[in-house]
């Protein structure tokens, strides 16, 4: 269900005292296996997460991979960065933003998140802080099975105006069991105890709406045989929501939520339409299954930064 938090950090200390040059030729034998799966399709990823044009250019602050140290301070995102810097020379540089990202840097950077669009090509992306948010399920309990109701459960604080007015509308309707996890001192009425992945998994609806950028359950949701319903996101990270296709990935509903009651109508009405779009969800989760494949679409995101910030990679 969830990643094994005790080996990710144990393998991930035990990475920071292999010496950088136990790393020479590594980079060339992971590229020996790219034969082993589709180039088109790998490239279009680099690219979709590289963004950069040739002659990008960092500032004086940029970091330096032999410079690069352990901080204790968002330290998922520092081991998921480290891991594949080290298949690089230690003298080049590089921006990075660690965090929920929701602007685009001024300098060609490595984040974790960025707004969709056109306008964010400094924003590189890789799979940062992965073991909170790359994390996939297996759901035994068929759609049919499932309870005609929309289940969600998340923090909600004063920044999050879209949770806010979702629950403002539909705390107490009959087709949702929605509440909000963490007690701020605002709005009593709507907490409600947490619930476990397996909990979410009895109904056919998963509410996904995004937080400080993406929506973090997305993911797992879509690994589901539950549906996720949300409006278009604003935000993307290496899932690439923002080739997300609305009913057709997820169920769609408007930005101010009007239509919900008539979408889960329909899709609780006509399962097979409701069973396409798990379908077409489970097809877009299988592409980040693959390690390898994840590990050499990584390493090519990050020399393509190389080559295109001008450190002839």
């Amino acid at each position: 269900m969830g990643k094994n938090k005790f080996y990710y950090y144990f393998t991930n200390y035990l990475r920071l005292l292999i010496p950088h040059i136990c790393y020479k030729g590594a980079f060339e034998r992971v590229l020996n296996g790219m034969s082993d799966y589709d180039q088109e399709a790998i490239s279009k990823r680099v690219n979709y997460y590289n963004k950069l044009l040739p002659g990008s250019t960092l500032d004086n602050t940029a970091s330096q991979i032999d410079q690069f140290k352990y901080r204790s301070k968002l330290k998922t995102y520092f081991f998921d960065l480290n891991k594949y810097l080290r298949y690089f020379q230690g003298n080049y540089r590089f921006h990075y933003r660690f965090g929920d990202v929701t602007e685009v840097p001024e300098v060609p950077a490595f984040v974790k998140s960025r707004p969709i669009g056109t306008n964010n090509r400094n924003s590189v992306l890789l799979k940062l802080n992965e073991v909170r948010h790359f994390n996939f399920v297996n759901d035994n309990v068929p759609f049919e099975k499932k309870k005609n109701i929309l289940f969600g459960r998340a923090k909600v604080f004063a920044l999050h105006k879209n949770r806010e007015s979702f629950l403002k509308k539909y705390h107490n309707h009959p087709l949702c069991d929605i509440g909000k996890i963490n007690d701020d001192g605002r709005n009593a009425q709507w907490l409600v105890p947490k619930a476990s992945i397996r909990q979410h998994l009895n109904y056919k609806y998963i509410l996904c709406l995004e937080g400080n950028d993406v929506a973090t359950n997305l993911k797992w949701v879509m690994s589901s045989n539950s549906l996720a319903v949300m409006p278009a996101p604003r935000y993307e990270t290496w899932f690439m929501e923002g080739t997300l296709i609305p009913d057709y990935h997820y169920v769609s509903i408007a930005d101010d939520f009007s239509d919900l009651e008539e979408k889960l109508t329909y899709y609780t009405k006509y399962p097979d339409e409701a069973l396409k779009i798990i379908e077409n969800a489970h097809r877009h989760v299988a592409q980040f299954l693959d390690k390898k494949q994840e590990k050499l679409i990584s390493l090519l995101t990050i020399q393509q930064y190389f080559n295109r910030t001008m450190q002839n990679c």
